[in-house]
């Protein structure tokens, strides 16, 4: 499975500007409405989902990233937002470090296959520190999604 089988090259940003772990999230759902892959009219049920999930544990994986992910009956099909903030934000991450990199992840309600196997990928891409940081310090969206394309070319 690659990255951009399931992230919208529009719900991409490399200047989140939301200080709190609510406020990135409200953040990536935006990109995610824009981009066009849920209505509007879906955020609040998505934003409660997605913090009823941090509230199970946070979804802050160390190392400066962010996987915040759930599933929903209004979302049709396996989608992603991506985000950088520059300054990094307080996640509650495992290791107490600020988050820089987050994956937004939403699945269909039934979808437990695709949901993991992209949860997987994006972990396992983000182990590798030298990703992270060209990731971080990604000029712009456009270059955003041309690293993580690049990514998904190779073989892993």
């Amino acid at each position: 499975m690659k990255i951009m089988d399931f992230l919208n090259r529009k719900a991409v940003s490399v200047d989140l500007k939301a200080t709190d772990k609510k406020g990135v999230i409200a953040e990536l759902l935006d990109l995610a409405v824009k981009a066009g892959e849920m209505r509007p009219r879906d955020k609040d049920t998505l934003m409660k989902i997605l913090m009823d999930r941090e509230a199970l544990g946070s979804t802050g994986i160390g190392q400066g990233i962010g996987i915040p992910h759930g599933k929903s009956e209004s979302v049709k099909t396996l989608t992603g937002a991506v985000g950088i903030s520059k300054k990094g934000v307080s996640f509650d991450s495992l290791d107490g470090e600020p988050a820089y990199i987050f994956f937004l992840l939403l699945a269909p309600q039934q979808s437990a296959g695709p949901h993991l196997k992209a949860l997987a990928r994006i972990s396992r891409l983000l182990k590798d520190k030298y990703f992270r940081d060209i990731l971080k310090n990604a000029e712009s969206e456009k270059e955003l999604v041309n690293i993580i394309t690049k990514e998904d070319q190779k073989k892993h």
